[in-house]
């Protein structure tokens, strides 16, 4: 079975690749446990070197990579262009701070001298989604990178390309034979590849039904695993909340990336006393939106990465619809090439409907309405997701008190829920567990030992 790409905008398909053999595959696996055998005994500054060689390939190469990341999974040229600059940062800050985040940590007890020390674990196996195609990747790799791990990639399916691109950067930028390795192999393949005694852990970011399946095969073989699955990230607008600031983030916080983001504000939950005011902003910015080729700077709303997964959307907001929400704008698969999806705006949603219960992943605006700000935090904590999530209010307190009771794992006052490479990241109930990015996540792919010594 061939693995395809197929350019979203159009429809058109791209290239054909032929998945590895199972003699490539199981070479690629004895070469990752060598090559992480070989880089944990590296001194750490030739490890930050090789990732402030990939920081400026990554630099260098902006626009052909952006380009192919729009062609291969339709994200807007600009929003790519930025993804790969988020991932050079991403590889720049771990060059930086590494020594800071893996550093020894001394405490005291009965010994003369205890400590906790950072060892690599060996190679890391990342399950890596298409809709941030370098982003997902690089936030995952870099840090394990750093600590002395060697990274096996198995990507989505509908972006080889971008998957191929990535393993030039590493080679291109003098990696060591097998530190770093695109697998490109069908799904039934990678229970194997967990089970593989070089592979030590595994990085997944995808469906809530993609991370219990792969938990359940690294568990079977004891082997760690950190989680980033799906959201439906509150976006609560109090009474006091600057309306005009709120309603212009939360167009570019529910579309960017078409709404194919797991922290994309996916639930709009507002205060009633303000309800009409923000509605016909929020209304007037999703209009504002134009459909379009994502290699055109006019164009605004991308087309969604795969047909299936847009024919999926317009089911949950048909169904949704017929259960009782309102579609003020939207609710259409666009006619023509390619696979758009009309920017959506759906009001009175309540509890029973997909979107209220289930996570839309595309350009599909939810409200609901909450009687007060009591009313607001029980709306946002009614979900079996916890990623994200924000409120906004001009008392920058009151918000942090609000935040503080939200179940989440990232919370936000007046400003889009995103992720940083300074900040730690990651969810609680179905969004999954563990932490990517800074100190934390570091810290995920190491065996932190305890020392005693007297």
């Amino acid at each position: 079975m061939t693995i395809m790409s197929i350019n979203p905008a159009d429809g058109s398909p791209l290239q054909r690749f032929e998945p590895m053999q199972p003699e490539a595959l199981a070479e690629c696996l004895d070469q990752a446990g060598r090559a992480a055998a070989a880089w944990g005994r590296q001194p750490l500054a030739a490890r930050t070197d090789l990732l402030l060689r990939l920081a400026a390939l990554l630099r260098q190469r902006r626009q052909q990579l952006a380009t192919l990341m729009t062609r291969e999974m339709g994200k807007l040229i600009g929003e790519a262009e930025a993804e790969i600059d988020k991932c050079a940062l991403a590889c720049e800050h771990y060059a930086e701070q590494a020594g800071a985040y893996l550093q020894d940590e001394i405490i005291a007890s009965d010994a003369s001298r205890s400590l906790v020390a950072c060892q690599p674990l060996g190679a890391i196996l990342a399950v890596m989604p298409w809709n941030f195609p370098f982003w997902q990747l690089f936030r995952c790799a870099a840090p394990a990178l750093a600590a002395g791990n060697s990274v096996l990639l198995k990507h989505a399916s509908n972006v080889p390309g971008c998957a191929l691109a990535i393993a030039a950067l590493f080679r291109d930028a003098q990696a060591p034979e097998g530190l770093f390795s695109t697998l490109l192999i069908e799904t039934d393949a990678v229970a194997e590849v967990i089970a593989h005694p070089a592979v030590r852990a595994v990085s997944l970011t995808g469906s809530d039904a993609a991370g219990r399946k792969v938990a359940a095969i690294a568990g079977s073989h004891l082997k760690k695993t950190v989680l980033e699955l799906g959201g439906s990230d509150a976006f609560v607008v109090l009474e006091d909340a600057d309306l005009d600031l709120a309603a212009e983030t939360a167009v570019k916080a529910r579309f960017i990336n078409a709404g194919q983001s797991c922290i994309a504000a996916k639930r709009f939950i507002v205060v009633e006393s303000v309800l009409t005011d923000f509605l016909h902003r929020l209304r007037t910015g999703i209009e504002a939106l134009r459909p379009g080729d994502p290699l055109l700077r006019e164009t605004s709303l991308a087309p969604m990465a795969r047909a299936d997964l847009r024919d999926e959307l317009h089911a949950q907001v048909q169904a949704s619809i017929k259960a009782g929400a309102v579609p003020l704008i939207g609710g259409q698969v666009v006619d023509g090439p390619g696979f758009f999806y009309s920017a959506t705006l759906l009001d009175r949603v309540v509890p029973g409907m997909p979107a209220y219960d289930d996570e839309l992943f595309g350009p599909v605006a939810v409200v609901i309405r909450a009687a007060d700000e009591n009313d607001a935090l029980r709306i946002a904590n009614d979900t079996r997701f916890g990623l994200g999530g924000s409120v906004w209010s001009h008392d920058q307190a009151r918000g942090e008190q609000f935040a503080r009771r939200m179940s989440c794992g990232c919370a936000f006052v007046n400003g889009m829920v995103k992720s940083d490479p300074r900040l730690p990241f990651g969810g609680i109930g179905d969004s999954g567990y563990g932490r990517e990015l800074s100190r934390l996540g570091i810290r995920e792919f190491v065996n932190q030992q305890t020392l005693w010594l007297r």
